[in-house]
């Protein structure tokens, strides 16, 4: 059985054994090949990353020997490493990309493979594009591209074991040392090291092991880590840090009188952060707290980059400011592309990814946490005081998101009622504007908005909901119920 290869919004990711195989990440890595061979940068080379998943090391070995044989010299990331450090390689190289073969927050059964381009952010859907029609050019038996790239062969469609062609290397290599120095020069850890902080941290078994206590540590923060050791299991439970996810966190910032309590994901491109009462700070919150200090304690100027389903309290700031809003679809290779070409000082989205200018334009956890950090030194102040102070300034928004299942014909018939859908006015208030970019989006007049946006994969509506209130927050979400008929 041949089984489809597509990228979503952060690569192409699979069940290990059923489709994420040995076979078809061979093919994936050679459809790269022709990518990187027909843009004339295969001298420069590919990093090759992994994260602490099942058969990383054997699965990393097979794109390095596909590579190889196309010609492509390999920068192969020692240990596991985190995506963010993987992608900052690139420049530390000058390679034409990197490839990072890593499933992030999903569960442990599964994989992924994700190209980041030469510009080290992800791969924007015309690349992807490209990269899918080799792969279904070599598993229709076809000639993938005027480089003469071989199809895939033999019986099920198996690539051969691959020769390497003349001049090609594979160089071991730690992109650990040459992160720190950049990183080190983006966060203030002069002013970390005033504070005398202390801070829990939590990088759930996966890739970010080590970044965070090493970095606080010599700025002399009093660290405490668990979970800092490799379980591809991810301790029984899914990477991903979220307010349900870091109970164990949220008790050792209380229990130990901590500042602040940072997580990372399987991969550390995403952060959850603790405050110190224990109480979760959600990305919808934190983006608006870096915003402002930014714009505060910085002096920076410039604009702000979100995704389509992030809070519009940044829009407040932006607007005080005298600065634009960039708004995108789903998808941090969206917000990279405005940080690359729009001088956005930070792009975030709800789902937990950011990053800020003088950075790469790629989500990392790593620079979240140490910023978290200097935002708690520089103001004397824990987050949750920072953030009412935002509120008073700025007024507050409740945020949601509701995963509401349907039956495929009920999903098909909802798609098309949503073309129409135009209603003057929910929970009492105007709509003042609709926007389509990427699923529907109507605004009201006070601020508030609702999001509807189909899953690309399964009989499911996402549904967003930005409040002025809980109770108005509460009353769109019925009315949005009551419309889908759930």
């Amino acid at each position: 059985m041949t089984h489809k290869i597509s990228f979503g919004t952060d690569g192409w990711r699979g069940i290990i054994a059923d489709d994420f195989t040995f076979d078809n990440v061979r093919l994936v890595a050679r459809a790269v090949a022709a990518y990187i061979n027909s843009q004339g940068l295969a001298e420069r080379g590919l990093v090759v990353g992994h994260d602490n998943r099942f058969l990383a090391e054997e699965f990393t070995a097979a794109v390095a020997e596909e590579l190889n044989s196309q010609g492509i010299p390999v920068f192969l990331c020692r240990g596991a490493t985190p995506t963010p450090v993987t992608a900052y390689a690139i420049k530390l190289t000058n390679a034409a990309g990197a490839v990072m073969l890593t499933a992030s927050h999903n569960p442990p059964v599964y994989n992924g493979f994700k190209f980041i381009p030469e510009y080290a952010g992800p791969a924007l859907p015309h690349i992807t594009k490209q990269i899918e029609e080799n792969i279904a050019r070599l598993q229709a038996g076809e000639p993938c591209d005027v480089y003469g790239l071989e199809p895939a062969q033999g019986r099920y469609g198996r690539l051969p074991q691959p020769e390497l062609k003349e001049g090609a290397r594979c160089t071991g290599y730690s992109p650990f040392d040459g992160y720190v120095r950049h990183i080190s020069g983006i966060v203030d850890l002069a002013a970390i090291k005033r504070a005398g902080l202390k801070v829990v941290i939590d990088p759930m078994y996966g890739a970010g092991i080590g970044y965070l206590e090493h970095i606080l540590g010599n700025a002399g923060v009093q660290v405490e880590v668990f979970h800092n050791y490799r379980d591809p299991f991810f301790g029984g439970s899914l990477p991903e840090p979220t307010g349900k996810s870091l109970e164990e966190l949220k008790g050792r910032v209380k229990a130990g009188g901590a500042n602040l309590g940072l997580a990372l994901d399987g991969d550390a491109d995403r952060f959850g952060i603790i405050d110190a009462n224990g109480e979760y700070i959600t990305p919808n919150q934190f983006l608006p707290l870096l915003y402002y200090h930014l714009l505060t304690a910085r002096g920076w100027r410039g604009p702000v980059a979100r995704t389509v389903a992030t809070t519009h309290l940044l829009d407040r700031m932006a607007a005080k400011y005298g600065q634009p809003v960039y708004e995108t679809p789903v998808g941090f290779k969206y917000i990279g592309q405005n940080l690359l070409e729009k001088g956005c000082i930070l792009g975030g989205e709800e789902s937990g990814g950011l990053s800020v200018k003088g950075h790469i334009p790629e989500k990392d956890g790593i620079l979240a946490g140490l910023l978290a950090a200097e935002m708690v030194a520089h103001h004397g102040k824990s987050l949750t005081e920072i953030l009412e102070q935002i509120y008073r300034e700025f007024g507050r928004l409740f945020s949601e998101r509701l995963d509401l299942h349907t039956t495929p014909e009920q999903k098909a018939q909802i798609l098309e009622q949503l073309k129409g859908w135009a209603p003057p006015e929910l929970a009492g208030q105007q709509v003042t504007g609709k926007i389509t970019l990427d699923g529907t989006k109507l605004v009201l007049a006070d601020g508030a908005w609702i999001l509807i946006r189909p899953s690309g994969t399964e009989p499911l509506f996402r549904v967003y909901v930005e409040a002025n209130s809980l109770e108005q927050k509460a009353q769109l979400q019925r009315e949005v119920k009551q419309m889908l008929q759930l």
